[in-house]
């Protein structure tokens, strides 16, 4: 795929991860983009960008950072564990003064929030070794509704599923539950894996999430976090079985919460966890 270029004046991405010796590092879970115009349709997936300070995690050589910038971007703020990938990310801050902060460090260990001001969104094609514990993180960060606007993430498609799956799809398990109850998510578009440096072994999936003002159904998070690992740790069993891992005998819990003992955890609604997670939390 071609590289837009006419739009900025720096160099080919190709051209930079050559002159700064930025071959992608598989321990860091890198797989660089470098089509812009790829990098420029998930840009404007992100919605409004001049009117919010943009978070991005893992920019490496900075395909995404030039199209967030490129398509208007008030401010942007990048964090980037490689160190390889700081001169290429300061070339682009000069081509753009005053609107790219560059941050070293593992954004697993990083409070984003304090870095943004104002309203904010996250747009990032994530490290495919930390996608899941980062989302995890952003979905735990508060009780209500979070710092940031928006989440526009890339994810390998398999996650991408479970993210957004709907009870009784297969796909539909711990992740998806613990997404939905906070957020609105949903797959935008898929990215084939020939758009990469080097090429994944499996198709890319840009979600969408989006905070709800209220999560779907009152519930503690722990405890639903609680409920639904031993629901799925044994899915293929009903759950008046797979829940005596966390209550033995699960019969007084599913009556409290409304729920028939021989349905299997796949067959439940996000709002019938949370009466069950209400119920567990007010046996412990």
């Amino acid at each position: 795929m071609s590289e837009d270029v006419s739009s900025d004046g720096l160099p080919p991405l190709r051209d930079v991860i050559a002159k700064h010796g930025l071959a992608a590092q598989k321990s860091l879970g890198q797989n660089f983009l470098l089509d812009l115009n790829l990098t420029r349709r998930i840009a404007r997936a992100a919605g409004a960008l001049d009117t919010h300070h943009i978070v991005e995690v893992g920019p490496g050589p900075g395909g995404l950072t030039r199209a967030l910038l490129m398509e208007g971007a008030k401010h942007v703020t990048v964090v980037e564990r490689d160190r390889r990938c700081l001169p290429a990310l300061e070339e682009i801050a000069a081509a753009y003064p005053g609107r790219l902060t560059i941050i070293e460090g593992d954004a697993l260990e990083t409070d984003l929030k304090l870095l943004v001001s104002g309203p904010a969104r996250i747009c990032a094609n994530l490290p495919y070794n930390i996608a899941t514990p980062l989302l995890i993180g952003w979905l735990q960060t508060e009780p209500e509704r979070p710092w940031y606007d928006s989440l526009t993430l890339m994810f390998q498609k398999e996650v991408a599923e479970r993210i957004t799956a709907a009870p009784g799809d297969k796909a539909y398990g711990r992740l998806g539950i613990a997404a939905q109850w906070r957020m609105k998510a949903r797959m935008l578009f898929d990215i084939n894996r020939s758009a990469f440096t080097p090429p994944p072994s499996i198709t890319s999936t840009v979600v969408e999430l989006i905070p709800r003002d209220q999560p779907l159904a009152p519930a503690d998070a722990r405890a639903l976090e609680l409920v639904t690992a031993a629901a799925f740790g044994q899915r293929r069993k009903m759950l008046r079985a797979s829940l005596k891992s966390l209550v033995g005998d699960a019969t007084a819990l599913l009556e409290a919460a409304g729920i028939d003992g021989t349905k299997r955890a796949e067959e439940l609604s996000i709002e019938q966890f949370c009466a069950l997670a209400r119920a567990f939390k007010s046996k412990a």
